[in-house]
């Protein structure tokens, strides 16, 4: 299949997919999540040998650096259950995905850019990786996973601390808290990641699928329905208006909690 905003190589069963938003520092809009749909729902299905999949973004300086606030405009409650609904189900497919996937953190992974690397089975940061979920700062919450999997990988304390503040916080310590399994030079984010895989392919398929089912099926999901709901809510209210605005406009935002 052809795609819009990712590139696929198949390198002997380990295929790269790479996000080709470079302009827009590979921000999420609804063409790419559907690229992203597309791949994992079905076109990856079909891939004989597969191995596993390598997450990655085009460029040096970002991963995936938010979701596209351009899309934002005019959103109303329901557009934004809708939206943030689509996003769990992407990225449900990929925590789901029978085979491993791995994130290659390049740069920025920031609001949906880090959901969506936390989506992934493995996280490999490059010394240069920012992660964070800025989201306060556009009057919402995460909407793609980001409440529920940040405490899952860092535990609570240390996830509602970066929630509230939306303090970005580097590679290093991405590690120490546990959110990324490796941090490597600038530019050997792949490679690592491949490297991972090849040992993985070596083991009994079977049993890796099953040792993924099992992992995921220890989280449990009902406080992902809360933020599909939640993130609706933060939509309709005057500050997530303000905060988009501000945001687009580059200058601070004027919250009144409203």
């Amino acid at each position: 299949m052809e795609y819009g905003n990712l590139l696929v190589e198949n390198r002997d069963g380990i295929v790269i997919v790479t996000i080709n938003r470079p302009k827009a520092l590979n921000a999420l809009n609804r063409d790419t999540l559907n690229d992203l749909k597309a791949f994992f729902g079905q076109d990856a299905l079909k891939i004989q040998g597969l191995k596993g999949v390598v997450l990655t973004g085009s460029g040096e300086k970002s991963f995936v650096a938010g979701a596209d606030i351009s899309e934002f405009n005019g959103l109303d409650a329901q557009g934004g259950l809708e939206m943030s609904q689509n996003g769990h189900d992407i990225f449900f497919l990929i925590e789901r995905f029978h085979k491993p996937v791995i994130a290659a953190v390049n740069g920025f992974a920031l609001g949906g850019g880090c959901e969506l690397a936390m989506s992934c089975h493995m996280r490999i940061a490059g010394e240069k990786a920012r992660f964070g979920q800025p989201e306060v700062n556009l009057g919402i919450i995460p909407g793609y996973g980001g409440t529920q999997r940040l405490i899952q990988y860092i535990g609570k304390s240390k996830a509602i601390e970066l929630l509230l503040t939306a303090d970005m916080i580097g590679a290093e310590e991405a590690y120490r808290l546990g959110l990324v399994n490796h941090v490597v030079p600038a530019g050997e984010e792949v490679n690592k990641a491949i490297e991972i895989l090849t040992k993985i392919a070596a083991k009994a398929p079977i049993a890796i699928e099953k040792i993924i089912e099992c992992v995921n099926a220890y989280f449990p999901t009902e406080g992902f329905n809360r933020e599909v709901i939640e993130f609706a809510n933060t939509v309709k209210t005057e500050d997530f208006k303000e905060g988009a605005a501000a945001f687009l406009e580059k200058r601070v935002a004027d919250f009144r909690g409203k």
